[in-house]
C-alpha cells in the first residue's frame, strides 16, 4: 500500500497548482491523481486548435436533468479530462472578475478572501508579458500574452463597440473591467500556458511530484472522523493509497461533490436513500450550483475571410506550417481574440455581461459550423445569474452519473438581463465597423421582430458556459461545505480546494480565480502543517 504525505484528488487548474506548491518542500511526499490521460497530444499545446480540444476526446460529457419546460433547452455539458483539466482545453482566455465579485465572497462569509486578501496569489501565479503594476507581475508560472495574433475582423468588432458607446478598455484585469478590447490569454510564445505545462511538468522534473494519469478515484477512506486515504481504479486494478496528513479534493464543482457525498458527507437522507453510508451530515453538498449561460449569434460573411477558411486541407497545411516555422499565423490565435463586459441594467453594481467575439464559427462544444462559407460568431454570455441548481447522486446507480440539474434560466431577472445583452448585441453587429463584412445572419435566421422572438431563442439555444461553480460552497452558516480555510466541516484531514468551493461566479471566465485558488490552498496547508513557507512575494 503506497503512502503520501498529502493526495491531491484531480489534476486540472487548482489541483496542479496545490500539488506543484506542496511538492516544493523537499521533505513531503505529494500525489496527484488525475482521471484522465498525459497532455501528451500535440494539438493540446497549439492555441488554434481550439476547435478541436473544446469538442474532442479529452473531454468528459455529462447529462443536465431539466428542471421544467420554462428553463434552457440545454442537454449536455462537458469537463476537461486530462491532466490540467480545464486549462488545457478551454479558450484560454484569462480574465479575473471584478475586485466586487471577491469582496461579495467576504460578504457573503469566506472571511479572508476579498480582493485585497486573494490578489497576491493572482500575483504570484502571473507572468504577464506586458503589465507592471499593483496588479500585474512578471514572474509567475502562469504565462499571461496579449494576443500574438489578431484577426482583422476582431480589430472591426472592437471599433464596433466602440462605435455602439463603449469605451475601449485596453486591460480586462486593471479592476475596471467595463468596455472592450483584446483578451490577453493564457499563452507564451504561441503555445498553451496550460497548469500541467506551467505547474505540473516542471514540479514533476524539479521536486519529485508523483503524477498518477487515467487513475479514478471512486472514493475517500475514513478511519473514524479522519480521512485516511482513497480508493482508486487505475489501469484497471483497485488500489488503497494513504495520506499521512491531508487528502486535498480538486475534481472540480461537478465531482467534487460527488466524490464527497459517494464517502459519506452531503444530506444524509439523500446518503441513506442511496445506500451510501453517512459519515457526516452536510446538507450543502451539491447545493448552490451555478454556471454562466450563455447564448451565440452567428453571421455568415460577404468576401471577408474568417479562420473558417483554414478548415480545408490545403489551408490547414499552409497555417500549420507557418506555425512550425515561426509560432505565428492562425494557429497562434487562440480565436476568441475580442470581448467587452457591459451592463444588461443600468443599476447593476458590475457588468453583467461578456461578450467574446470568435472570428469564425463552430470552435466551440454546442455551436453548429457554418458549412460552406465564412462566418462569424458573437457569444452574448451572463456573467451574474440569480438562478441556482444542484447535483445528487444517481440514488439507483450511485457510481454512475450525477443527476445534476443547473435550473438556468429559473430566475426571472436572468431572463431580463439576457434579452438587453441580445440587445446589445445585436446594436454592436449592425454598427458599420462591423456589418460591412456581414452578408446574412445565419442562428438566428432572421432578425427578432421583439422580445418574445428573443426569449424563445434563448430557451432554445442557451447553455453552461462551463464555468461551473459554488456546489460545495465556503462559508461560515449551516449550508456551508468548508470553512474559510477550504476544510470539510464535520471531519478531518479533508479539504475542497476547486471551483466548487466559490459562493458566487467570478465576473468572467473562471481559470484565473481557479489557479488563484490553487496558490491560495497550498499556502494554506503549507500553514498548517508547518511546511516550511516563505513569504509571498509580488
Amino acid at each position: 500500500m503506497r503512502e503520501f504525505d498529502f493526495i491531491v484528488v484531480g489534476g486540472g487548474s487548482t489541483g496542479g497548482v496545490v500539488a506543484a506548491r506542496l511538492a516544493e518542500n523537499p521533505n513531503v511526499s505529494v500525489a496527484l491523481l488525475e482521471e484522465g490521460p498525459r497532455d501528451w497530444y500535440p494539438w493540446v499545446h497549439i492555441p488554434g486548435m481550439l476547435y478541436k480540444t473544446a469538442t474532442g476526446g479529452l473531454l468528459r460529457h455529462l447529462d443536465y436533468n431539466r428542471s421544467d419546460e420554462s428553463s434552457s433547452a440545454a442537454t449536455t455539458t462537458v469537463q476537461g479530462q486530462v491532466l490540467g483539466g480545464g486549462s488545457s482545453v478551454n479558450g484560454m482566455v484569462h480574465v479575473r472578475g471584478v475586485p466586487q465579485d471577491y469582496d461579495h465572497w467576504e460578504a457573503q462569509g469566506a472571511v479572508g478572501w476579498s480582493f485585497q486578501n486573494v490578489l497576491p496569489f493572482f500575483l504570484r501565479a502571473e507572468g504577464n508579458d506586458t503589465y507592471r503594476s499593483a496588479v500585474h507581475q512578471g514572474n509567475g508560472p502562469l504565462k499571461v500574452s496579449n494576443p500574438r495574433v489578431l484577426h482583422p475582423l476582431s480589430r472591426a468588432w472592437v471599433q464596433a463597440c466602440q462605435e455602439a458607446g463603449m469605451p475601449f478598455n485596453p486591460d480586462f484585469n486593471s479592476g475596471e473591467q467595463l468596455g472592450c478590447g483584446f483578451y490577453q490569454t493564457a499563452t507564451h510564445n504561441g503555445r498553451r500556458s496550460s497548469v500541467a505545462r506551467a505547474y505540473i511538468h516542471p514540479a514533476v522534473k524539479q521536486h519529485g511530484l508523483t503524477v498518477l494519469t487515467n487513475c479514478r478515484v471512486e472514493k475517500v477512506i475514513f478511519g473514524g472522523k479522519k480521512a485516511a486515504g482513497v480508493a482508486v481504479t487505475r489501469d484497471g486494478r483497485q488500489e488503497v493509497l494513504r495520506a499521512r496528513h491531508e487528502i486535498v479534493l480538486s475534481a472540480g464543482a461537478f465531482n467534487s461533490p460527488r466524490l464527497l457525498m459517494l464517502s459519506g458527507i452531503g444530506p444524509a437522507d439523500h446518503l441513506r436513500q442511496a445506500g451510501v453510508e453517512v459519515v457526516s451530515d452536510a446538507p450543502g453538498v451539491g447545493e448552490n450550483l451555478q454556471d454562466h449561460m450563455d447564448v451565440y449569434l452567428i453571421y455568415k460573411l460577404g468576401a471577408t475571410r474568417s479562420y473558417d477558411r483554414y478548415k480545408s486541407l490545403p489551408m490547414k497545411l499552409a497555417a500549420g506550417t507557418e506555425y512550425a516555422l515561426f509560432r505565428n499565423g492562425p494557429a497562434a490565435s487562440n480565436i476568441i481574440e475580442g470581448g467587452a463586459f457591459w451592463w444588461a441594467r443600468k443599476d447593476d453594481t458590475r457588468p453583467t455581461i461578456q461578450y467574446c467575439f470568435l472570428p469564425g464559427t463552430g470552435v466551440e462544444s454546442g455551436v453548429t459550423p457554418l458549412h460552406g462559407a465564412d462566418g462569424c460568431t458573437l457569444n452574448v454570455c451572463l456573467t451574474q445569474p440569480d438562478s441556482r441548481g444542484s447535483l445528487r447522486l444517481n440514488v439507483h446507480n450511485p457510481s454512475g452519473k450525477s443527476v445534476i440539474t443547473p435550473n438556468f434560466l429559473s430566475h426571472e431577472q436572468d431572463m431580463l438581463r439576457m434579452i438587453e445583452g441580445m440587445r446589445v448585441g445585436l446594436e454592436i453587429m449592425a454598427q458599420p465597423s462591423i456589418s460591412q463584412h456581414i452578408s446574412s445572419l445565419h442562428q438566428p435566421s432572421k432578425p427578432f421582430a421583439n422580445d418574445a422572438e428573443i426569449v424563445s431563442y434563448v430557451r432554445r439555444y442557451a447553455q453552461g458556459a462551463l464555468h461551473p461553480v459554488g456546489t460545495c460552497r465556503m462559508g461560515t452558516d449551516d449550508k456551508a461545505v468548508v470553512d474559510p480555510q477550504l476544510r470539510v466541516y464535520g471531519v478531518e484531514g479533508l479539504r475542497v480546494a476547486d471551483a466548487s468551493v466559490m459562493p458566487t461566479l467570478p465576473s468572467g471566465n473562471t481559470n484565473a480565480a481557479c489557479i488563484m485558488i490553487g496558490e491560495r490552498a497550498a499556502h494554506l496547508l503549507k500553514i498548517s502543517n508547518k511546511c516550511s513557507e516563505a513569504a509571498i512575494s509580488h
